[in-house]
């Protein structure tokens, strides 16, 4: 099949148009394995306008030496000195299926009225859609051509917004499709599929976003490009994306879920899209960030509480580490783990597991595991405490569907939560305090007395967590004065000491900051209670026992689950959690590191990931989450403006640098 591939450059100013043409080129090199008939390009110049397609009958390794792509290279980037604006970039490697490559209408892009299109699979309809359409005129024989035509009719005299327009062309189309369109008439770029034929991998740094048919044709050639470890995002099968070419914010969308949905015109979609005076206030220095001192074997920076660093430079969160995997045999240890829980198995198919269940990555790899690999009958529980989002759900419906397994959906009183949550950020906005943060998630604690509870209910023993130990975030207590424990066995664990330093510091807090004391104190008395002081029986962190690895999590979920990721991160991690980006945002502003510092720290202890490859990610890891801000603080009535005002008070990263 054919190679359709792409990139989309904000701002021509953030990279030099050398590096544009390096990526460009190694994308045509490693696309033209899909097809040598014929190549093609479309530039599209959104700031004046312009837009220009060059086509040719031949391989993409001669193509780019032609004079014609040389002046065409030549002319863009002479326009681009003068614009200084977005350029969006569509192009193709065909293998010829319909119409014979010798005719330039056959080949790709295709374009009709203001409309081009790359396409990568078969339609065998378009003979009948040509038919039902007759006000569309036909002038190809290739089957890309009723796409276009559709879209052009749907976007340009229908006035559709770009996915409202797709999803109906999708709707009428029948065969395979994986395409990509831009429009002279808009600021977006469009990409959908049908078979899940499309890779996409954004630099929120250097602002780059690329797109291709294959993982292996965008990894390889953004290697070839000085780009590292590059784990392109997959877009799954009837999905779509809607790309604007000023500022790479996107939206996922589904292909069959928009037909019966109102979507919005194409007006109310720029509108929604269009949030870049909320992101102007977000305060995010990746330079400042990346020069802070930090340890020389981890990452974590000297703001770091508790943190000391010996003559090397290498800090005591390092030196004290007792690694979990490193002398572990992954194969040896998950049978031995899976041995270890025979005694719970019971006859015939009733469960014999209880799963807490949040729809998050581990979560779902955690399910997986025990149904598919540990033989177990499991029963899910969720306990939806308000801040769960509609994502997280959504992966929670994908796994149990396709394993088959009982979900057990345990509610709180959502606006009593919510209330509690906002009354308490207000409290925390009139004097802000770092080991405060906390209180903000203390109402989803409760799900250590939820498990209890079921396991009375149903009669079964065993409950399997998926949290792993890498995730330790013992820095959220450190800003209560409480020292790390270094030896501690378990994520949740706490010494009898250090939660009374705790009880201590809080209580202060209350007592200089009397906001604190309003309806929320009974959640959040209950909710220590329950996480520090609820019994511990027949409980198993799976992660403790068998080793955790994030390429095989990430690669079994997606693959196996079509596990939905969210747009505004590039990871897989903390994306069901609507408190997430929230705290993390609080943190990294005012101390330049969040959870994915910790993370990543220690994946460099356990050797599996280098401390080049970690400092990389995080720097785009914490990059601020503007969507997932906004849904955030909109849900629970607070003011986007003041809140992001005050957190950004709390920069301290100039004193550090």
């Amino acid at each position: 099949m054919c190679g359709i591939f792409g990139l989309v450059i904000p701002n021509s100013e953030s990279i030099s148009n050398q590096r544009v043409e390096g990526i460009l080129r190694q994308l045509f090199l490693f696309s033209e394995s899909r097809g040598k008939e014929s190549t093609g390009i479309h530039i599209y110049l959104p700031a004046s306008k312009n837009s220009w397609t060059l086509k040719s009958p031949h391989p993409a390794s001669r193509f780019i030496k032609l004079k014609e792509y040389k002046e065409l290279i030549k002319k863009t980037n002479s326009q681009l000195n003068i614009t200084k604006g977005p350029i969006a970039i569509i192009a193709h490697s065909r293998l010829v299926t319909n119409g014979r490559a010798d005719d330039p209408n056959n080949n790709q892009p295709v374009n009709y009225d203001s409309v081009d299109v790359v396409h990568n699979g078969i339609i065998v309809n378009n003979d009948d859609l040509w038919g039902k359409n007759d006000g569309l005129k036909r002038r190809a024989e290739v089957d890309t051509e009723i796409i276009a035509a559709l879209l052009s009719s749907k976007s340009n005299h229908d006035n559709k917004s770009p996915i409202l327009a797709t999803s109906e062309v999708y709707n009428q189309i029948k065969g395979s499709a994986s395409i990509a369109w831009l429009s002279d008439n808009s600021d977006y770029l469009t990409l959908a599929t049908n078979t899940g034929d499309l890779f996409y991998f954004v630099d929120k740094l250097q602002q780059v976003f690329c797109f291709a048919s294959e993982k292996h044709i965008l990894t390889e050639a953004l290697k070839k490009t000085k780009y590292k470890n590059i784990d392109p995002i997959w877009l799954a099968p009837n999905t779509g994306m809607v790309l604007m070419l000023s500022n790479l914010h996107f939206q996922i969308f589904s292909l069959n879920a928009t037909m019966h949905l109102k979507t919005p015109t194409f007006n109310n979609l720029r509108s929604s899209l269009n949030i870049s005076s909320l992101e102007s206030l977000l305060n995010y220095n990746a330079q400042n960030l990346a020069e802070l001192k930090r340890c020389t074997t981890c990452i974590l920076p000297q703001t770091f509480p508790f943190i000391t660093f010996n003559k090397d430079g290498v800090c005591n969160y390092c030196q004290s580490y007792r690694p979990k995997y490193k002398n572990l045999n992954a194969n040896i240890a998950k049978q031995e783990f899976i041995e270890s829980l025979q005694k719970y198995r019971t006859n015939g198919k009733e469960p014999n597991v209880i799963v807490p269940f949040s729809g998050g990555r581990d979560s779902c790899y955690g399910l997986h595991l025990i149904k598919k690999e540990f033989g177990l009958n499991p029963v899910t529980f969720t306990y939806d405490w308000g801040m769960v989002t509609d994502l997280a759900r959504r992966n929670i419906a994908r796994l149990c569907g396709e394993l088959g397994v009982q979900n057990i959906l345990v509610s709180a009183e959502i606006k009593t939560k919510r209330k509690n949550i906002r009354r308490n950020i207000a409290a925390w906005l009139k004097k802000a305090d770092l080991g405060m943060v906390p209180l903000f998630m203390a109402g989803d604690k409760h799900f250590f007395s939820i498990v209890n509870q079921l396991k009375k209910q149903t009669g079964i023993k065993l409950n399997l967590w998926s949290a792993n130990p890498l995730e330790n975030t013992d820095f959220k207590s450190g800003f209560c004065g409480v020292t790390p424990d270094f030896d501690k066995s378990r994520l949740d664990y706490l010494s009898a000491t250090r939660k009374l330093k705790l009880i201590s510091y809080f209580a202060g807090q209350f007592i200089t900051n009397p906001s604190y004391l309003n309806s929320s104190i009974i959640d959040s008395l209950n909710s220590f209670i329950s996480y520090y002081l609820e019994s511990r029986r027949d409980f198993y962190f799976i992660f403790n026992h068998i080793i955790w690895n994030e390429d095989a999590v990430n690669e079994t979920i997606i693959n196996n689950y079509d596990f939905e990721l969210s747009p505004d991160s590039p990871s897989s991690w903390r994306i069901g959690d609507g408190t997430a980006p929230f705290y993390n945002y609080i943190y990294i502003t005012a101390r330049g590191f969040s959870e994915f510092d910790t993370f990543r720290s220690n994946q460099i202890r356990e050797g599996v990931i280098t401390r080049e490859y970690a400092l990389e990610h995080v720097l785009k890891e914490n990059y601020p989450r503007i969507e997932s801000l906004r849904w955030y603080l909109d849900t629970l009535g607070l003011d986007f403006d003041r809140t992001i005002k005050t957190i950004n008070k709390l920069d301290t990263l100039k004193l550090h640098s």
